[in-house]
């Protein structure tokens, strides 16, 4: 195993451990979060056992900036107004589900055609995604049948110490973010 010259925890060795392929947890608006880089098959599925979620179902992308997403999104099957409804709750609490474009990775969407996308406006995902350069997956920091996890001691209980972990504060929200349907305009889960 080689040794990180960040500090565990920190910005530095989080953004280090996803240019490693490695899942790690991070906070966001309400709850800590795991994710790894999308491109990469491996941490993705290694990710999904973990959380023994099924390859037909998809997973959420998270990120600092509209631009980083939209390699995964279908923009041809966004109409201007369906668009411009989800970059004015942006950045925010609040998903998207949009038409995948061609090249998202099945490992991503599942058995689905869309993805799920999301604009955060927490400090700590923002840096993470601009210091990687790259959106994160992200699905809540929780093993099955166990809560999300809302702080580092949380997180520790359910993935031990070692697990990699940036350390910060989640955000105020209560609930996990609201997930929109971005054609249809449906609430598919409150916030």
């Amino acid at each position: 195993m080689n040794p990180s010259k960040y500090l565990f925890g920190s910005l530095n060795f989080c953004i280090e451990q996803l240019h490693q392929h490695k899942i790690i947890a991070y906070p966001t608006e309400a709850v800590f979060g795991l994710g790894c880089d999308p491109d990469n098959k491996s941490a993705v599925m290694e990710l999904r056992i973990l959380k023994k979620r099924p390859i037909k179902k998809g997973l959420i992308l998270i990120s600092d900036q509209y631009l980083r997403l939209r390699p995964y999104i279908d923009e041809q099957k966004l109409t201007i107004l369906q668009r411009e409804e989800m970059l004015s709750r942006w950045p925010g609490p609040i998903t998207y589900v949009v038409p995948a474009s061609a090249t998202t990775p099945y490992w991503l969407i599942g058995f689905s055609k869309s993805i799920a996308v999301r604009v955060s406006n927490h400090d700590s995902v923002r840096e993470l995604c601009c210091g990687f350069g790259k959106p994160l997956v992200s699905t809540s920091a929780n093993l099955c049948g166990k809560p999300p996890c809302r702080n580092l001691v949380e997180v520790e209980q359910q993935f031990g110490l070692n697990f990699p972990v940036l350390h910060a504060k989640i955000g105020g929200r209560l609930n996990p973010s609201e997930i929109r349907d971005a054609i249809s305009g449906k609430i598919i889960r409150q916030g």
